[in-house]
């Protein structure tokens, strides 16, 4: 696909344009990610699914990936939570995405939402998926075709060949507290990672000794594609992460934090987790620290 220049691993993102001229191709399958977040009082988040909003206009011939329902485990307490590679390879399937075909991905909302659902495919083994650098916001700003029409595609044939490694849990974390080697990156905002402000998950603050860099701040604030790859490498040197250490990222439900994910395999970095359930789990749990200020 034809991509970003500058970056180490372009082939993460697909410009508007690449998509605009192969919307047509008969292996390509774009998948709209949409989500929408609601603050609820006393500091949580009510999950919309934007299905909704994509059947008022989506990118042409794109069917809707149910990151709320179709791509979560529906037996977790917890938001979000990365299904079974089953799951995961049934609903990709109905999708019409698997072997022979390659896949873009966008959101109306946010394209974190984008991100997670590559960070899912990338972590049951499937590479041929991109993120449409910008999303919905650049693609209507250029003034592209937006379509209400219904769409399916043939249905798929998805082989999941779990990388285990790439999301991690909070025993994971905690071993990484105290290990030099190990860069702890939260993707939510300065007022979040202070606990000074913002949604919560239980208790404010941070996970000890993690730095932050918030999903949002590797954007474009005008356009939502990513930054420059000077910009991003930048940024991640600023707070540690590109210092050969090991990154796990984390935010309130390994959404934003696959933003980060994103970023930081743009730039070459290999060695880098979600923290799947991240702040809604952690900060739920008396007996695990948090720090504030």
């Amino acid at each position: 696909m034809m991509t970003a220049s500058g970056y180490a691993n372009p082939d993460c993102l697909v410009e508007t344009d690449w998509l605009a001229d192969h919307l047509d191709d008969p292996d390509l399958r774009v998948l709209d990610c949409t989500v929408f977040l609601h603050p609820q009082p006393g500091g949580d988040m009510r999950a919309e699914s934007g299905r909704a909003v994509y059947e008022k206009g989506h990118i042409p011939g794109a069917v809707f990936a149910d990151l709320i329902s179709d791509l979560s485990d529906p037996q977790s307490r917890l938001r979000f939570t990365l299904p079974s590679a089953e799951r995961f390879a049934a609903a990709m399937s109905r999708y019409g995405v698997g072997e022979g075909t390659r896949a873009v991905l966008y959101s109306t909302s946010t394209p974190i939402w984008a991100a997670r659902l590559w960070w899912m495919l990338r972590a049951f083994g499937f590479d041929d998926a991109a993120v449409l650098n910008g999303g919905w916001r650049k693609w209507t700003a250029e003034g592209r075709p937006v379509s209400t029409e219904p769409a399916a595609y043939p249905p798929g044939r998805f082989i999941p060949r779990p990388r285990p490694g790439l999301f991690v849990a909070k025993e994971d974390v905690q071993a990484a507290l105290g290990d030099p080697q190990v860069c702890v990156v939260n993707a939510l905002s300065p007022e979040q990672h202070a606990g000074t402000g913002g949604v919560h998950y239980g208790r404010p603050g941070r996970i000890p000794g993690s730095v932050n860099l918030p999903a949002r701040s590797l954007l474009d604030p005008e356009t939502d594609a990513y930054l420059p790859a000077e910009a991003l490498r930048t940024a991640f040197e600023r707070v540690g992460a590109l210092d050969g250490r090991r990154v796990i990222t984390y935010c309130g439900g390994g959404i934003a934090a696959s933003g980060d994910a994103l970023a930081l395999t743009l730039l070459g970095k290999t060695d880098v987790a979600v923290y799947d359930a991240s702040l809604q789990e952690w900060a739920k749990d008396p007996a695990l620290p948090m720090e504030v200020g």
